[in-house]
C-alpha cells in the first residue's frame, strides 16, 4: 500500500534552483514519485510512496522557512499513481495570469468542511461556485453548484466577469480539488466587487475526508493515474482518454466508441467527421498562406533555365533569342545590360558570354509584384495518398510568366508543409474544377500515367455562345503542338496531334443565346475543349483567347474582376494509386452553370 500526499503553501521561497536539486535528489533517493512545483510564491506537492519515506519528505519540507505548518492531505492506493519524480520551477504554483493577486499576503476567509455541510443541511441560501475545469466537473461536483465552464484556470477571471451582478452581495462558497485555486480566485473576486466570498478549506478532498459524500454527486477528478477518487478517497474505475485526455466513467468505458488509445466517446469521429475536420484545418491553413497574396509583396524572383542541345558554345544573346523567340532581341539586350543574368557561381553574364550545353543559368526579376488571383481553393477530399481540390479561377497551377508565388503549387507547398503535394495533371489558369494531387512525388507519379494514357474519365461543364444543332456531337480535329499568341493552339490537320472530344447539350438559354454543354475529352491535348468548341463555332463564354469569328485574343490569365471563363472540370473517375479501386469525384457546379442546369 502506498501513501499519496497533496499539499500547497503560499510562502516566499528563494534559492529555488538549489532547493529544486535538493528535493529531487532526496525524493529519488527515497524512491518517491510525483510532482513538486516551486515558485517564488510557494510550493505545490503531489507525491506518492511508502509511508516512512513520505514522512521523511514532510520532515524535510517542514524544515524549510515558511513551510513549517505545511499541512498535507493523505490518501492510499495499491499502485503507484505517478510515472516518475519531477521537481519543477514555475512562475506561479497555480497558473492564473493576473497581476497583483498574492495569496501569501491576503486571501478570502476559509470555510471548514463541517461548516459548509451544516450550511447545506440547513438550506442556507449560498451559491456554490466550482472553480475547476469542465473536464474535472464532468466526474462530479456539489449538487446545484454554479459551473463557470472553463477549460483552464486562466479563463476563470473572464468567467467571473460574466457572473450575474446580483451575486456580488450574496454569500459565495468557492471550491476546487484541494483548495489552491480558490486561494487566488477569492482575492480576484473580491477585487471585482464580490462582498461575501468564502473558500472551502482543503477543497473537495478534505470535504470527503471529513464529511463523506453529503451534498456531493459523483467522484473527484485528481491529477494522477488514479483519475478519480470517491468520497472515501479510494480510487474509482474512471479512466483518462489517451487521445483527448477526457476523464471517462466506467459506463463510458463500455461505449463502443471507446477505442484506447485512439478515441473515446468524447473525441471519437466517424470517417465523415474526421474528413470534415481535416478539411476544415486545411482551409484554415490555405487562408493563412494566401492572405495577403504572397505575390503582392515585392520580392526578387530568380528564374532558372538550362542551355538546351544545339547551343553549346553560342553567346548568351543567341541562346536567349533562340530559346525564347516570342521576346524581341532588343528586350534581351536591355536585360543583359541591366545585369540580370548569372551562372551557377553567381557570376554576372553579358550578352557576349559563351554558354555551354546543360549549363544552368538564372535570370533575375528584381522587386516584382504579381497580378491578383482567386485563392478560394477548396479541399474536397483527402486520404493517405490523395488530395482532391476544387481550383478557383483565375489561378495558375504552376509558376510561369508573370506568376510565381500567386500559383496553386506555391500555396499548396506552404499550406501542406512538410508534405509536398504534386498535381497529377493540369488545368488552365482560367479553368475551375477538379485537381487531383498525390501526397508526394511518388504517388503523383503513380497517377500521372492514367492521365497520359486516357484511363481517367473526365467530364467538363462549358457554357458556350450559340446553340448547337444536335443534342450530342463530337470533334476529332487534330490540334497543333506549338503555341501561338497567348499560348494558343489551333486546328492543324497536317502536323497536329490527334484529338477527340464528345459533347452533350444540357440546356439552352433563350435570353442570351448561350448553351450549357457537357464535354468529355477522350484525349488530353492543350486547350482541347476550348479549341474544338471554337473551331465548331461555339466559343466558351468568357474565353480571352478563343474569340468569336475564329479570332485569337492576346490575353492568357484573366484578372479576378473580369467575367470568368465558363469552363469547369466537373467529374473525374480513375484508379486509386494504392487500393487500385476506381474512385469518383465531383466538384460543385459554378454559378454560371447552376443558372443553366436543367
Amino acid at each position: 500500500m502506498l501513501t499519496n500526499i497533496s499539499c500547497y503553501k503560499f510562502a516566499p521561497l528563494d534559492n529555488l534552483k538549489e532547493l529544486r536539486q535538493h528535493l529531487l535528489d532526496a525524493c529519488r533517493g527515497w524512491g518517491l514519485k510525483g510532482t513538486i512545483l516551486l515558485s517564488p510564491e510557494g510550493i505545490n506537492v503531489f507525491v506518492s510512496g511508502p509511508r516512512p519515506q513520505i514522512d521523511q519528505l514532510l520532515k524535510l519540507l517542514h524544515s524549510l522557512p515558511g513551510l513549517e505548518d505545511l499541512s498535507p492531505k493523505f490518501s492510499d492506493s495499491d499502485h503507484q499513481p505517478f510515472r516518475r519524480m519531477l521537481v519543477r520551477l514555475k512562475k506561479e504554483i497555480i497558473s492564473f495570469g493576473v497581476e497583483g493577486i498574492a495569496p501569501g499576503q491576503q486571501t478570502s476567509p476559509k470555510l471548514a468542511p463541517q461548516q459548509l455541510k451544516q450550511w447545506l443541511d440547513e438550506g442556507k441560501p449560498i451559491t456554490l461556485l466550482d472553480t475547476r475545469n469542465d473536464y474535472e466537473v464532468k466526474l462530479g461536483t456539489f449538487r446545484g453548484a454554479l459551473i463557470p465552464h472553463i477549460d483552464h484556470f486562466r479563463e476563470f477571471p473572464n468567467a467571473v466577469k460574466k457572473l450575474p451582478e446580483k451575486l456580488k452581495g450574496q454569500p459565495i462558497v468557492m471550491f476546487c480539488t484541494g483548495g489552491i485555486r480558490c486561494e487566488k480566485a477569492g482575492p480576484f473576486m473580491e477585487r471585482e466587487g464580490f462582498k461575501n466570498v468564502f473558500q472551502l478549506d482543503g477543497g473537495i478532498l478534505k470535504y470527503f475526508a471529513e464529511c463523506g459524500s453529503a451534498h456531493y454527486e459523483g467522484e473527484c477528478f485528481v491529477f494522477d493515474h488514479r483519475v478519480g477518487v470517491d468520497s472515501g478517497l479510494k480510487e474509482t474505475g474512471s479512466a483518462l482518454c489517451f487521445n483527448c485526455q477526457a476523464p471517462l466513467t466506467e459506463v463510458e468505458q463500455q461505449d463502443e466508441r471507446y477505442q484506447p488509445p485512439l478515441a473515446c466517446p468524447h473525441c471519437f469521429k466517424t470517417p465523415e467527421e474526421e474528413m470534415a475536420e481535416k478539411i476544415r484545418l486545411r482551409h484554415e491553413a490555405l487562408v493563412r498562406v494566401s492572405h495577403p497574396l504572397p505575390g503582392s509583396i515585392p520580392y526578387d524572383n530568380e528564374r532558372p533555365f538550362i542551355i538546351p542541345p544545339g547551343l553549346d558554345g553560342k553567346n548568351l544573346l543567341e541562346c536567349l533569342c533562340h530559346t525564347f523567340p516570342q521576346i524581341p532581341e532588343e528586350e534581351w539586350i536591355s536585360r543583359c545590360e541591366k545585369g540580370r543574368f548569372f551562372n551557377q557561381q553567381k557570376q554576372g553574364l553579358t550578352k557576349d558570354s559563351i554558354v555551354r550545353i546543360g549549363e544552368r543559368l538564372t535570370q533575375l526579376f528584381p522587386n516584382i509584384t504579381e497580378p491578383s488571383v482567386n485563392v478560394d481553393i477548396r479541399v474536397l477530399f483527402e486520404d493517405e495518398a490523395l488530395v482532391i481540390l476544387n481550383k478557383p479561377a483565375p489561378l495558375p497551377m504552376h509558376p510561369s510568366g508573370r506568376f510565381n508565388r500567386n500559383t496553386l503549387e506555391y500555396l499548396l507547398d506552404k499550406a501542406f508543409k512538410p508534405s509536398r503535394l504534386r498535381p497529377a495533371h493540369r488545368l488552365d489558369a482560367n479553368t475551375t474544377g477538379l485537381v487531383v494531387c498525390g501526397k508526394n512525388r511518388h504517388l503523383a507519379g503513380l497517377l500521372q500515367p492514367q492521365f497520359e494514357k486516357g484511363d481517367v474519365e473526365k467530364t467538363y461543364l462549358a457554357r458556350v455562345q450559340g446553340k448547337p444543332h444536335y443534342d450530342s456531337f463530337s470533334c476529332r480535329e487534330p490540334i497543333s503542338t506549338e503555341p501561338g499568341p497567348a499560348g494558343s493552339r489551333v486546328i492543324d490537320r497536317e502536323n497536329g496531334q490527334p484529338a477527340h472530344t464528345e459533347f452533350r447539350v444540357l440546356s439552352y438559354c433563350e435570353s442570351d443565346g448561350t448553351t450549357l454543354i457537357e464535354a468529355t475529352p477522350l484525349t488530353g491535348r492543350t486547350n482541347q475543349i476550348r479549341v474544338h468548341l471554337w473551331y465548331l463555332g461555339f466559343p466558351v463564354c468568357g474565353d480571352p483567347t478563343y474569340l468569336t469569328g475564329h479570332r485569337l485574343g492576346t490575353t492568357q490569365t484573366l484578372p479576378p474582376e473580369e467575367s470568368p471563363l465558363c469552363l469547369h472540370c466537373f467529374k473525374m473517375n480513375f484508379s486509386h494509386p494504392i487500393s487500385k479501386e476506381r474512385v469518383n469525384f465531383e466538384a460543385p457546379a459554378p454559378d454560371w452553370a447552376q443558372s443553366l442546369k436543367g
